[in-house]
């Protein structure tokens, strides 16, 4: 009988992975982890690196500039970085409206940056907080105006953009040794990256053309229009939920002090990396789930479950990890000085990629029924809780409450979704 189990529970797995093999999702998720998984050792290592000559307060002022220049670079993107998925995997037999695709999403994104620049210029004697380290920061916004992750993941051929993206991280990585050299150089840190990933994408974007043959195409005012239209949803939602994690280091910049800014951003890029590792899989999925769910909508649902489950389990051992290593990782893998308040902070936010693991599928979920609406309006929702609590935890200096906001929000979050996945059949009842 136990034999008989056993073979029947290795021929399920069997039959599973050969119709993964049938499709690109174990190519996509390989592709887009190798390249996680490089940038996570090359961001540890830029991380040593940083804290290292300017200290961990100066790399906290460094990393809000990156917060602010990754803000706008959402705006920017105008929710391409999801609609051209589906569009490019739509179209890859119709050259003509894969030009379109293409050259809709890049001159969008450029108008969008000139107008970003222009505001950052307009608002130079503001008395924002740190001006000359956000604007030093611009190449990392201008590096999303090209960024072609959307049309490789469309066309599920990571191999190149995995082996650039690598190459060109790598080299940004030595660019940092060789040029900053003290706490004086740290303004040079966000430009030196952002410079590495605009010639990384522009090169990515040239193979692109000349591997479809997309012949060049000037915007068209009807179609930039359908496309504003078409993405304001999805663009609202991402600079919401994009606010909704940098609120706290903006409020830390302005009304904090330097020391909790550090240790905040320094923990909050080890979770940054983690909620990656889940946007890599959705990614992976993404383009293969659009077909799932429109030939057999039963099926996704149940995919999506046991998905949610089994992304659950294995966050939950990584947030174990992260819980006990915490010492370690603070020091001596991301500091040469122990920083108990970063060790706390670590703590508490090992636990926000497992809220966010039971919630990745839900928000897919939303998107391939096309609700856009659900997506905007719980972003608005949280955009105003994250602004509420941001202000009071900041006001009240409690540390605790500091080191659990993101967890906080992402709770309210997955409540949220969950919500509009059961509505329907609350109403049924």
């Amino acid at each position: 009988m136990f034999n008989n189990n056993l073979l029947n529970l290795k021929q399920r797995i069997s039959n599973a992975y050969h119709q993964l093999r049938k499709t690109n999702i174990l190519a996509n998720f390989f592709n887009l982890g190798s390249i996680q998984i490089s940038n996570i050792l090359l961001l540890l290592l830029t991380i040593r690196l940083i804290t290292g000559v300017v200290g961990i307060e100066e790399f906290g002022i460094v990393m809000f500039a990156n917060r602010v220049a990754q803000f706008a670079g959402i705006a920017i993107n105008f929710g391409t970085n999801q609609s051209a998925v589906r569009d490019t995997a739509s179209n890859l037999d119709n050259p003509q409206q894969l030009a379109s695709v293409f050259y809709n999403t890049i001159w969008i994104r450029a108008l969008v940056f000139i107008a970003t620049l222009t505001l950052l210029l307009c608002l130079h004697n503001a008395g924002i907080p740190y001006y000359n380290t956000i604007l030093m920061a611009m190449p990392i916004v201008l590096a999303e105006v090209f960024n072609p992750l959307c049309f490789f993941i469309g066309i599920e051929k990571l191999k190149v953009f995995n082996v650039y993206n690598l190459i060109f991280n790598a080299i940004a990585v030595l660019a940092l040794v060789c040029f900053i050299k003290g706490p004086a150089d740290a303004n040079w840190i966000n430009f030196i990256l952002g410079a590495g990933n605009v010639i990384t994408y522009v090169g990515l974007l040239i193979y692109l053309l000349r591997l479809y043959k997309l012949s060049f195409r000037l915007p068209v005012r009807n179609e930039i229009m359908v496309l504003l239209k078409a993405n304001f949803h999805l663009t609202v939602n991402n600079v919401s939920v994009n606010l909704q994690q940098s609120v706290i280091v903006f409020a830390l910049a302005n009304w904090g002090s330097a020391y909790i800014l550090g240790a905040y951003t320094l923990c909050d890029r080890v979770i940054g990396q983690c909620r990656n590792l889940l946007i890599t899989l959705s990614n992976a999925i993404y383009p293969n789930a659009v077909h799932a769910y429109n030939a057999d909508k039963a099926h996704w649902h149940t995919y999506r479950r046991k998905t949610k489950y089994l992304l659950a389990g294995a966050f939950f051992v990584a947030a174990i990890l992260l819980f006990a290593l915490a010492d370690f990782i603070i020091c001596p893998i991301l500091s040469n000085q122990p920083n108990p308040t970063a060790v706390l902070f670590l703590r508490i936010m090992a636990f926000v990629p497992l809220v966010s693991a039971f919630n990745v599928l839900n928000v897919l979920d939303q998107l391939l029924k096309n609700n856009t609406v659900y997506i905007f309006r719980i972003a608005t929702i949280l955009l105003v809780l994250a602004l509420a609590l941001a202000f009071m935890v900041v006001l009240t200096k409690n540390q605790l409450l500091i080191g659990a906001f993101t967890l906080i929000i992402e709770l309210a979050a997955l409540l949220m979704y969950e919500y509009c996945i059961k509505k329907p059949a609350l109403q049924d009842a």
